[in-house]
Protein backbone atom coordinates (compact mmCIF):
# COMPACT_ATOMS: atom_id res chain seq x y z
CA UNK A 1 0.00 0.00 0.00
CA UNK A 2 2.84 2.35 0.90
CA UNK A 3 4.71 1.64 -2.34
CA UNK A 4 1.51 2.26 -4.31
CA UNK A 5 1.06 5.62 -2.56
CA UNK A 6 4.67 6.61 -3.31
CA UNK A 7 4.27 5.59 -6.95
CA UNK A 8 1.06 7.62 -7.28
CA UNK A 9 2.69 10.58 -5.54
CA UNK A 10 5.64 10.53 -7.96
CA UNK A 11 3.24 10.19 -10.89
CA UNK A 12 1.32 13.30 -9.81
CA UNK A 13 4.55 15.20 -9.22
CA UNK A 14 5.69 14.26 -12.72
CA UNK A 15 2.46 15.52 -14.25
CA UNK A 16 2.64 18.72 -12.21
CA UNK A 17 6.21 19.38 -13.34
CA UNK A 18 5.30 19.03 -17.02
CA UNK A 19 2.17 21.16 -16.62
CA UNK A 20 4.19 23.94 -14.99
CA UNK A 21 6.90 23.78 -17.66
CA UNK A 22 4.29 23.99 -20.45
CA UNK A 23 2.67 27.02 -18.82
CA UNK A 24 6.07 28.70 -18.47
CA UNK A 25 6.87 28.14 -22.16
CA UNK A 26 3.50 29.59 -23.09
CA UNK A 27 4.35 32.89 -21.36
CA UNK A 28 7.37 33.77 -23.49
CA UNK A 29 5.54 35.70 -26.20
CA UNK A 30 3.49 37.74 -23.76
CA UNK A 31 6.54 38.42 -21.57
CA UNK A 32 8.35 39.84 -24.61
CA UNK A 33 5.58 42.41 -25.10
CA UNK A 34 6.61 44.11 -21.85
CA UNK A 35 9.92 45.11 -23.47
CA UNK A 36 8.82 46.58 -26.82
CA UNK A 37 12.04 48.60 -27.09
CA UNK A 38 14.00 45.35 -27.33
CA UNK A 39 14.05 43.87 -30.82
CA UNK A 40 12.86 40.28 -31.30
CA UNK A 41 16.47 39.41 -32.13
CA UNK A 42 17.57 40.73 -28.73
CA UNK A 43 14.82 38.80 -26.97
CA UNK A 44 15.78 35.64 -28.88
CA UNK A 45 19.47 36.03 -28.09
CA UNK A 46 19.01 36.58 -24.37
CA UNK A 47 16.44 33.79 -23.91
CA UNK A 48 17.94 30.98 -25.97
CA UNK A 49 21.51 32.30 -25.79
CA UNK A 50 21.90 32.65 -22.03
CA UNK A 51 19.42 29.85 -21.38
CA UNK A 52 21.37 27.53 -23.67
CA UNK A 53 24.65 28.37 -21.96
CA UNK A 54 23.07 27.66 -18.56
CA UNK A 55 21.97 24.25 -19.82
CA UNK A 56 25.49 23.54 -21.07
CA UNK A 57 26.93 24.49 -17.68
CA UNK A 58 24.55 22.12 -15.89
CA UNK A 59 25.48 19.31 -18.31
CA UNK A 60 29.19 20.18 -18.40
CA UNK A 61 30.45 17.05 -16.65
CA UNK A 62 28.52 14.87 -19.13
CA UNK A 63 29.88 16.86 -22.07
CA UNK A 64 33.46 16.44 -20.82
CA UNK A 65 32.97 12.75 -20.11
CA UNK A 66 31.68 12.10 -23.65
CA UNK A 67 33.75 14.70 -25.53
CA UNK A 68 35.37 12.06 -27.76
CA UNK A 69 32.01 10.81 -29.03
CA UNK A 70 30.78 14.37 -29.48
CA UNK A 71 33.86 15.27 -31.52
CA UNK A 72 33.30 12.22 -33.71
CA UNK A 73 29.76 13.49 -34.34
CA UNK A 74 30.74 17.15 -34.64
CA UNK A 75 28.73 17.66 -37.84
CA UNK A 76 25.51 16.70 -36.06
CA UNK A 77 26.45 18.85 -33.06
CA UNK A 78 27.12 21.87 -35.29
CA UNK A 79 23.95 21.26 -37.31
CA UNK A 80 21.90 21.13 -34.12
CA UNK A 81 23.62 24.21 -32.65
CA UNK A 82 23.06 26.20 -35.86
CA UNK A 83 19.33 25.42 -35.83
CA UNK A 84 19.09 26.17 -32.10
CA UNK A 85 20.48 29.63 -32.90
CA UNK A 86 18.16 30.27 -35.86
CA UNK A 87 15.00 29.00 -34.16
CA UNK A 88 14.47 31.78 -31.56
CA UNK A 89 15.38 34.50 -34.06
CA UNK A 90 12.59 33.32 -36.37
CA UNK A 91 10.21 32.47 -33.49
CA UNK A 92 10.25 35.85 -31.75
CA UNK A 93 10.31 37.76 -35.04
CA UNK A 94 7.22 35.81 -36.11
CA UNK A 95 5.39 36.82 -32.94
CA UNK A 96 6.44 40.46 -33.36
CA UNK A 97 5.06 40.58 -36.91
CA UNK A 98 1.96 38.38 -36.73
CA UNK A 99 1.15 38.57 -33.05
CA UNK A 100 1.84 36.30 -30.11
CA UNK A 101 -1.03 33.91 -30.75
CA UNK A 102 -0.43 33.33 -34.47
CA UNK A 103 3.38 33.21 -34.24
CA UNK A 104 3.35 30.73 -31.38
CA UNK A 105 0.73 28.41 -32.84
CA UNK A 106 2.38 28.28 -36.28
CA UNK A 107 5.88 27.72 -34.87
CA UNK A 108 4.83 24.98 -32.44
CA UNK A 109 1.92 23.50 -34.36
CA UNK A 110 3.78 22.99 -37.64
CA UNK A 111 6.90 21.48 -36.04
CA UNK A 112 5.56 17.89 -36.12
CA UNK A 113 4.92 18.21 -39.86
CA UNK A 114 8.44 19.53 -40.39
CA UNK A 115 9.81 16.64 -38.33
CA UNK A 116 7.88 14.12 -40.43
CA UNK A 117 9.17 15.61 -43.67
CA UNK A 118 12.76 15.62 -42.39
CA UNK A 119 12.49 11.98 -41.34
CA UNK A 120 10.93 11.10 -44.69
CA UNK A 121 13.67 12.81 -46.72
CA UNK A 122 16.68 11.88 -44.58
CA UNK A 123 15.76 8.67 -42.78
CA UNK A 124 13.33 7.40 -45.44
CA UNK A 125 10.57 6.92 -42.88
CA UNK A 126 7.15 6.22 -44.34
CA UNK A 127 4.51 8.95 -43.97
CA UNK A 128 1.41 7.26 -42.60
CA UNK A 129 -2.20 8.17 -43.26
CA UNK A 130 -2.35 9.89 -39.87
CA UNK A 131 0.66 12.05 -40.75
CA UNK A 132 -0.83 12.88 -44.13
CA UNK A 133 -4.07 13.95 -42.45
CA UNK A 134 -2.07 16.10 -40.03
CA UNK A 135 -0.19 17.72 -42.91
CA UNK A 136 -3.43 18.56 -44.75
CA UNK A 137 -5.08 19.95 -41.61
CA UNK A 138 -1.96 21.95 -40.67
CA UNK A 139 -1.46 23.48 -44.11
CA UNK A 140 -5.14 24.42 -44.24
CA UNK A 141 -4.74 26.15 -40.89
CA UNK A 142 -1.72 28.12 -42.11
CA UNK A 143 -3.66 29.24 -45.20
CA UNK A 144 -6.52 30.41 -42.97
CA UNK A 145 -4.11 32.42 -40.83
CA UNK A 146 -2.30 33.89 -43.83
CA UNK A 147 -5.56 35.10 -45.38
CA UNK A 148 -7.15 36.28 -42.14
CA UNK A 149 -7.15 39.84 -40.88
CA UNK A 150 -3.78 40.44 -39.17
CA UNK A 151 -3.93 40.32 -35.39
CA UNK A 152 -2.81 43.19 -33.25
CA UNK A 153 0.98 43.48 -33.04
CA UNK A 154 3.57 45.99 -31.96
CA UNK A 155 4.00 47.57 -35.37
CA UNK A 156 0.30 47.73 -36.28
CA UNK A 157 0.77 46.64 -39.92
CA UNK A 158 -1.35 48.50 -42.44
CA UNK A 159 -1.54 45.54 -44.79
CA UNK A 160 -1.37 41.76 -44.75
CA UNK A 161 2.26 41.50 -45.84
CA UNK A 162 3.55 41.78 -42.28
CA UNK A 163 1.21 38.98 -41.28
CA UNK A 164 2.37 36.77 -44.17
CA UNK A 165 6.03 37.49 -43.36
CA UNK A 166 5.39 36.64 -39.72
CA UNK A 167 3.74 33.35 -40.64
CA UNK A 168 6.63 32.55 -42.99
CA UNK A 169 9.10 33.12 -40.17
CA UNK A 170 6.89 30.90 -37.99
CA UNK A 171 7.33 28.14 -40.58
CA UNK A 172 11.11 28.72 -40.50
CA UNK A 173 10.96 28.40 -36.71
CA UNK A 174 8.99 25.15 -37.02
CA UNK A 175 11.58 23.70 -39.43
CA UNK A 176 14.62 24.69 -37.34
CA UNK A 177 12.78 23.45 -34.24
CA UNK A 178 12.35 20.03 -35.85
CA UNK A 179 15.87 20.10 -37.30
CA UNK A 180 17.72 20.62 -34.02
CA UNK A 181 15.46 18.01 -32.43
CA UNK A 182 16.33 15.53 -35.20
CA UNK A 183 20.04 16.26 -34.76
CA UNK A 184 19.85 15.68 -31.02
CA UNK A 185 17.89 12.48 -31.59
CA UNK A 186 20.58 11.17 -33.93
CA UNK A 187 23.26 11.98 -31.33
CA UNK A 188 21.34 10.13 -28.62
CA UNK A 189 20.67 7.20 -30.96
CA UNK A 190 24.42 6.91 -31.55
CA UNK A 191 24.92 6.18 -27.86
CA UNK A 192 25.64 9.66 -26.48
CA UNK A 193 23.67 10.33 -23.25
CA UNK A 194 20.89 12.87 -23.58
CA UNK A 195 22.55 15.22 -21.07
CA UNK A 196 25.72 15.44 -23.16
CA UNK A 197 23.86 15.64 -26.48
CA UNK A 198 21.40 18.32 -25.44
CA UNK A 199 23.95 20.25 -23.39
CA UNK A 200 26.37 20.46 -26.32
CA UNK A 201 23.69 21.35 -28.87
CA UNK A 202 22.07 24.04 -26.72
CA UNK A 203 25.42 25.30 -25.50
CA UNK A 204 26.67 25.59 -29.07
CA UNK A 205 23.52 27.47 -30.04
CA UNK A 206 24.01 29.78 -27.08
CA UNK A 207 27.55 30.57 -28.17
CA UNK A 208 26.36 31.34 -31.72
CA UNK A 209 23.75 33.74 -30.31
CA UNK A 210 26.23 35.74 -28.24
CA UNK A 211 27.26 38.06 -31.15
CA UNK A 212 23.55 38.75 -31.77
CA UNK A 213 23.11 39.57 -28.10
CA UNK A 214 26.07 41.96 -28.18
CA UNK A 215 24.67 43.73 -31.27
CA UNK A 216 21.02 43.90 -30.23
CA UNK A 217 20.97 43.50 -26.44
CA UNK A 218 21.80 47.07 -25.37
CA UNK A 219 18.11 48.00 -24.76
CA UNK A 220 17.96 45.16 -22.20
CA UNK A 221 20.15 47.31 -19.92
CA UNK A 222 18.33 50.61 -20.48
CA UNK A 223 15.44 50.04 -18.07
CA UNK A 224 14.73 47.77 -15.12
CA UNK A 225 11.69 46.39 -16.97
CA UNK A 226 13.70 45.41 -20.02
CA UNK A 227 16.37 43.79 -17.84
CA UNK A 228 13.70 41.93 -15.88
CA UNK A 229 12.12 40.60 -19.07
CA UNK A 230 15.49 39.37 -20.33
CA UNK A 231 16.31 37.75 -17.01
CA UNK A 232 12.89 36.10 -16.84
CA UNK A 233 13.12 34.74 -20.39
CA UNK A 234 16.55 33.19 -19.87
CA UNK A 235 16.08 31.79 -16.38
CA UNK A 236 12.40 30.90 -16.01
CA UNK A 237 10.90 29.53 -19.28
CA UNK A 238 14.18 28.50 -20.89
CA UNK A 239 16.18 27.13 -17.96
CA UNK A 240 13.64 26.30 -15.24
CA UNK A 241 11.02 25.15 -17.75
CA UNK A 242 13.37 22.63 -19.37
CA UNK A 243 14.64 21.50 -15.96
CA UNK A 244 11.10 20.77 -14.73
CA UNK A 245 10.24 18.95 -17.93
CA UNK A 246 13.29 16.73 -17.54
CA UNK A 247 12.26 15.93 -13.96
CA UNK A 248 8.73 15.17 -15.11
CA UNK A 249 9.96 12.70 -17.70
CA UNK A 250 11.61 10.64 -14.96
CA UNK A 251 8.16 9.95 -13.46
CA UNK A 252 5.71 9.73 -16.39
CA UNK A 253 5.70 8.33 -19.91
CA UNK A 254 7.12 10.52 -22.66
CA UNK A 255 3.89 10.13 -24.65
CA UNK A 256 1.85 11.50 -21.73
CA UNK A 257 4.32 14.34 -21.15
CA UNK A 258 4.19 15.34 -24.80
CA UNK A 259 0.40 15.39 -24.79
CA UNK A 260 0.45 17.67 -21.73
CA UNK A 261 2.73 20.13 -23.56
CA UNK A 262 -0.18 20.90 -25.88
CA UNK A 263 -0.95 23.42 -23.13
CA UNK A 264 1.86 25.66 -24.43
CA UNK A 265 0.16 27.12 -27.55
CA UNK A 266 -3.15 27.22 -25.68
CA UNK A 267 -1.63 29.28 -22.87
CA UNK A 268 0.16 31.52 -25.39
CA UNK A 269 -3.09 32.24 -27.24
CA UNK A 270 -5.11 32.91 -24.09
CA UNK A 271 -2.47 35.30 -22.73
CA UNK A 272 -2.20 37.07 -26.09
CA UNK A 273 -5.94 37.73 -26.15
CA UNK A 274 -6.49 38.54 -22.45
CA UNK A 275 -3.28 40.44 -21.60
CA UNK A 276 -1.76 41.72 -24.86
CA UNK A 277 -5.21 42.53 -26.26
CA UNK A 278 -4.77 40.79 -29.61
CA UNK A 279 -7.86 40.27 -31.74
CA UNK A 280 -8.36 37.51 -34.27
CA UNK A 281 -10.98 37.25 -36.96
CA UNK A 282 -13.17 34.16 -37.23
CA UNK A 283 -10.90 32.83 -39.98
CA UNK A 284 -7.88 33.42 -37.76
CA UNK A 285 -9.44 31.43 -34.90
CA UNK A 286 -10.30 28.68 -37.38
CA UNK A 287 -6.66 28.58 -38.48
CA UNK A 288 -5.46 28.30 -34.88
CA UNK A 289 -7.96 25.50 -34.20
CA UNK A 290 -6.83 23.59 -37.30
CA UNK A 291 -3.14 23.89 -36.41
CA UNK A 292 -3.93 22.81 -32.85
CA UNK A 293 -5.78 19.82 -34.29
CA UNK A 294 -2.73 19.09 -36.44
CA UNK A 295 -0.59 19.12 -33.31
CA UNK A 296 -2.93 16.70 -31.56
CA UNK A 297 -3.04 14.36 -34.57
CA UNK A 298 0.75 14.36 -34.79
CA UNK A 299 1.35 13.91 -31.07
CA UNK A 300 -1.13 11.38 -29.68
CA UNK A 301 0.22 7.89 -30.20
CA UNK A 302 -0.78 4.34 -29.47
CA UNK A 303 0.50 3.04 -26.11
CA UNK A 304 4.00 1.63 -26.39
CA UNK A 305 5.16 -1.64 -24.95
CA UNK A 306 7.22 -1.40 -21.75
CA UNK A 307 10.86 -0.64 -22.43
CA UNK A 308 10.14 1.10 -25.72
CA UNK A 309 9.51 4.63 -24.56
CA UNK A 310 10.69 7.33 -26.92
CA UNK A 311 12.09 10.58 -25.59
CA UNK A 312 10.98 13.90 -26.98
CA UNK A 313 12.55 17.08 -28.17
CA UNK A 314 12.69 20.46 -26.52
CA UNK A 315 9.58 22.43 -26.96
CA UNK A 316 8.16 20.67 -29.95
CA UNK A 317 6.20 17.70 -28.81
CA UNK A 318 7.66 15.77 -31.71
CA UNK A 319 9.01 12.24 -31.50
CA UNK A 320 12.67 13.15 -31.73
CA UNK A 321 14.84 13.88 -28.73
CA UNK A 322 14.80 14.34 -24.97
CA UNK A 323 13.58 17.76 -23.94
CA UNK A 324 16.11 18.68 -21.32
CA UNK A 325 19.72 18.08 -20.43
Amino acid sequence: MNSLFISQHRYLLGISAVVISSILWGTTGTAATFAPQVSPLGIAAVSMGLGGLLQAIIAWRFIVRHRTSLLQSKRLVLLGAFNVAIYPLAFYSSMRLSGVAVGNVVSIGMAPIAAALIERCVDKHRITGRWLLGIIVGITGVICLATAKPSSSFISPSDSWYNILGITLGLVAAFTYAMYSWSAHRLIASGIPSQAAMGSVFGGGGVLLMPVLLLTGAPLLQTATNFGVGFYMAVVPMFLGYYLFGKGLTQIRASLATTITLLEPVVATLLAVTIVGEQLSTRGWLGICLISACLIIATIRKPRKPGKEVAFAPDTGTNTAYRSP
